[in-house]
């Protein structure tokens, strides 16, 4: 997918905001769940048009949500044709957007790793080392013991 191009850009922007308002407003499937449009990536001919999605709910859910989408793929694809008025109507694909699940993933993972540290802040609290803080010889205290 190439985002460089400026055209294509505007485009998948476009597209972007006729898909959501179509969802919200025109596509009346029982299987469409609570879905956000993240992201429309297009190809750098403007062919392809890639819609991310992200849906709330389960598994089961997500499931029905990708058949409605797919079942209103031609629906979609006319009507940004005709809001582009572009020449070729790019074909369209729908991906789930697995990104709000592993930032979840991420957080939760940082949030553990955070709160290990404060425990082991709290077991170190008023502790001293056994011997010299470093323990280790440098050249200048070799220096010194010479001279």
């Amino acid at each position: 997918m190439n985002t460089e191009n400026p055209r294509a850009k505007r485009l998948a922007d476009r597209i972007k905001v006729i898909v959501a308002q179509m969802l919200d407003t025109r596509i009346k499937d029982p299987r469409l769940g609570f879905v956000t449009v993240t992201d429309v990536r297009v190809t750098g001919d403007l062919q392809m048009a890639s819609v991310f999605y992200t849906v709330y709910g389960s598994d089961e859910e997500r499931a029905g949500t990708a058949a409605a989408l797919e079942s209103a793929k031609g629906l979609i694809r006319s009507e940004v044709g005709k809001q582009t008025g572009i020449r070729l109507t790019p074909t369209i694909e729908f991906h789930l957007d697995t990104v709000p699940e592993t930032s979840a993933h991420l957080t939760a993972a940082l949030d553990e790793a955070r709160r290990r540290d404060e425990e082991l802040a709290a077991l170190r609290a008023g502790k001293h080392y056994a011997g010299d803080e470093d323990p280790y010889r440098h050249k200048d205290d070799l220096d010194e013991a010479e001279g």
